[in-house]
């Protein structure tokens, strides 16, 4: 067993100081309080602001090989949404399992350096490249675990359900790796998936469609009766075209159809939302499902801005994610997720910070859980789950002299990674001084792995 003794912990929504936080050999925290025990030989001191660690909500893990790659169109071209797909789709195509597996290492690294301690993987690169599944059907999951096995991050697998190229379209043949031809073949993947997750630790999953125009609304609508126990995630009215397709199809919008055509509850998440009515966002937010925000993605690709104010004024919930990995800072997705508002508005009080509940740190933090399928929790720490956290360096210019109630405005407006003293989970340390423990092994097999797809 283990002390770790917190000098500034962020705790019941408040600093606290000096706070013992015992773990055991799993990483587990055994208990939380503010006497420290001195028999205790196994102890260490952090210094800094202690965070917990922040669950990225959204991930396609295989788009970092591209990441930054897709932003050389000429001046004269029209480069939009549908144009990188075709370098996305190209990518997806040239993946084996292993390299696979050396890309997500790479990036969960990165994340674990940047503040993630947890990420949701939204799975849709499932088969081989000719389009036939694997002996293994999870295969290409199961690497996904192993890199987060290896890099020290918690991961929530979603399998995703892929049918169709859009709206009353054929898959087109780039996709092949994404599809199930029937919901019984999605399902014996998710079965795979969720059997061999339980070999491992810190390993969840959930389901998966991945948009109206991917999957038949009859398929999608029993998948809600199949699973109603189930989190299921989604993507949602991320592009206007789309809207505009499934409009003429359903003579309804996407997330209005979901409404009006599904259980939509707690247990449910919308990745981007960026093309909603008023009516849709007020019942969206009624309904207690989670809008899940990848405001770096949505603005390099040009998808829109999710009406957010409106939505917290009817409380709805959100959280963040990486998406694309264009973007793999926390602090950065939050800012821009406020800086898009503030345009729009032209206020500069997006959230109120008064509000727990409101709290963008807070927001980010619980329902993020909730998308990864994590158990909920009363605080930001707390015994029975794993120690994450990531520590932010007190000696920051900014923080040297800072009153205690804009600490942690300080570090979310202002953070970047060189704030990051370390990252901490499962009790170990994963990061210190701006590097993962194992960085030199993922960069040389990363670098390996993009110099060798782009060869072909």
């Amino acid at each position: 067993m283990k002390q770790w003794i917190f000098e500034n912990l962020w705790q019941g929504h408040q600093w606290q100081k000096n706070v013992a936080i015992n773990t055991d050999q799993e990483g587990t925290i055994l208990t939380i309080n503010n006497s420290i025990d001195t028999q205790y030989n196994n102890t260490e001191i952090v210094k800094g602001y202690t965070l917990a660690g922040f669950p990225n909500a959204h991930s396609h893990a295989f788009q970092y090989a591209m990441a930054g790659r897709a932003e050389t169109a000429l001046w004269a071209q029209k480069d939009t949404f549908w144009t990188w797909r075709e370098l996305m789709y190209k990518t997806a195509l040239s993946l084996n399992p292993t390299q696979m597996q050396h890309v997500a290492e790479m990036l969960y690294a990165e994340m674990l350096r940047l503040g993630y301690t947890h990420v949701v993987e939204f799975h849709y690169l499932h088969h081989q490249p000719n389009g036939k599944p694997y002996e293994n059907l999870a295969e290409m999951g199961e690497r996904l675990i192993e890199a987060a096995q290896n890099t020290g991050i918690g991961i929530t697998l979603i399998p995703v359900l892929y049918q169709k190229g859009g709206f009353q379209k054929d898959a087109l043949p780039e996709q092949r790796r994404f599809i199930s031809s029937n919901l019984e073949q999605y399902y014996q993947l998710l079965e795979k998936t969720q059997n061999i997750a339980k070999q491992y630790k810190n390993v969840q999953t959930a389901a998966s469609f991945h948009s109206l125009r991917a999957v038949d609304t009859t398929v999608i609508q029993q998948i809600f009766k199949d699973l109603p126990e189930s989190i299921i995630h989604t993507h949602a009215a991320e592009q206007l075209q789309e809207v505009e397709d499934c409009l003429q199809t359903t003579q309804q919008r996407p997330v209005e159809w979901l409404l009006n055509n599904t259980p939509l509850g707690e247990k449910h998440f919308l990745v981007h939302c960026t093309h909603l009515t008023k009516t849709e966002v007020e019942q969206l937010a009624k309904s207690k499902a989670t809008a899940i925000l990848c405001t770096g993605t949505e603005g390099n690709l040009g998808d829109g801005v999710f009406k957010l104010t409106d939505y917290q004024n009817q409380q709805g919930k959100w959280a963040i994610g990486s998406d694309s990995q264009i973007c793999l800072s926390p602090f950065e997705e939050i800012r821009w997720t406020d800086y898009h508002q503030r345009t729009q508005t032209h206020r500069r009080n997006t959230f109120d910070f008064e509000s727990q509940k409101q709290h963008p740190y807070h927001q980010t933090i619980f329902q993020g859980r909730a998308a990864a399928n994590l158990p909920f929790l009363e605080d930001y720490f707390q015994v029975g789950m794993p120690l994450d956290a990531i520590i932010i360096d007190d000696e920051m210019p900014l923080l040297a002299a800072a009153e205690t109630q804009n600490i942690l405005p300080i570090i979310l407006y202002n953070a970047d990674s060189q704030w990051i003293k370390g990252t901490i989970t499962q009790a170990k340390w994963r990061v210190k001084n701006q590097k993962h423990e194992k960085y030199e092994i993922f960069k040389y097999n990363y670098q390996q792995t993009l110099l060798s797809i782009g060869k072909k």
